[in-house]
């Protein structure tokens, strides 16, 4: 497993097969992926399946990491960067266990990842997409210095 970067609390790494289970269970709670857009995986099966076949490292250099516990080494979720080929942009995401919340972890995560993109990777924008009624993830944004700019159907 590759270590990308790391904070006062935190380490990113790549996201491997044996996060197979995380991922499962992360989106099993219908809170965390309330305004994703996203739906739970079938099984382990189906989240291993996913990460056997997400090539975003491979494809564009980065992607969406585990976030680990310095201290417990816990998986407490994923934060990252992803790269849409479509829109010729990447955006900042992040999505962490509900224990975990209002912990400050998706700030800290997030503002090591834009400074990653910016400064690592060189890239001139990385932007955020939210949906209005999650106000919880508009505030990490806001956090992290980025400003609306507009609405968008997605």
């Amino acid at each position: 497993m590759k270590e990308i970067l790391q904070t006062n609390r935190l380490i990113l790494r790549e996201l491997t097969i044996e996060d197979s289970g995380f991922l499962y269970e992360l989106n099993l709670n219908p809170n965390v992926i309330r305004y994703t857009g996203d739906r739970k995986f079938d099984s382990i099966e189906d989240a291993k399946f996913f990460l056997e076949n997400y090539n975003d490292y491979k494809l564009n250099g980065y992607g969406r990491w585990a976030v680990i516990d310095k201290t417990t080494k816990d998986f407490l979720g994923w934060c990252g960067l992803k790269y849409d080929k479509e829109r010729n942009e990447t955006d900042i995401g992040f999505r962490f266990f509900e224990q975990y919340w209002n912990k400050g972890y998706a700030t800290e995560s997030a503002k090591a990842c834009l400074q990653y993109g910016f400064e690592k990777l060189k890239l001139e924008i990385i932007i955020g997409r939210v949906r209005t009624e999650n106000i919880a993830s508009i505030k990490v944004l806001e956090k992290l210095g980025l400003i609306y700019k507009k609405k968008i159907r997605f």
